[in-house]
């Protein structure tokens, strides 16, 4: 008997133990948990801005085509190789920056370069079929 009773006050306890620790999960008290402790603001502080200056294609490239392009990853173009820039050359250059630009079979639209304006991508592949 005595036995039972212990396992019986064990189990008790092991429930209602954790119950009466349970945080308050009500909104207002999750919203008071989460609410911001306090603000930052630097004094005199000026934002800088982005230049506006276009990137060069040979610096877009090097900034993020260059992983792919550079060993032809999942057939990716090398640069000015002939024979992998051929057949894409024939579609037309509107085309190919498009394709860039939207993305095409195993590219991803704009590659790795989601801030590049669409002169930036162009002028990407500009450099790398410009020794063709």
């Amino acid at each position: 008997m005595k036995f039972n009773l212990r396992s019986f006050a064990l189990l008790s306890a092991l429930v209602a133990v954790p119950s009466a620790f349970a945080a308050d999960m009500s909104d207002a008290a999750i919203k008071e948990r989460i609410k911001p402790i306090g603000s930052v603001h630097i004094a005199g502080a000026v934002a800088q801005s982005a230049s506006s200056a276009a990137r060069s294609g040979a610096d877009v490239f090097n900034a993020s085509c260059t992983a792919c392009h550079s060993a032809g990853v999942m057939g990716a173009p090398k640069p000015n190789v002939a024979g992998d820039w051929d057949a894409r050359l024939e579609q037309g250059m509107d085309t190919l920056v498009a394709h860039a630009i939207n993305g095409f079979n195993a590219m991803p639209p704009k590659g790795t370069c989601m801030d590049c304006s669409d002169d930036e991508i162009k002028a990407a592949i500009e450099y790398m079929i410009k020794d063709l």
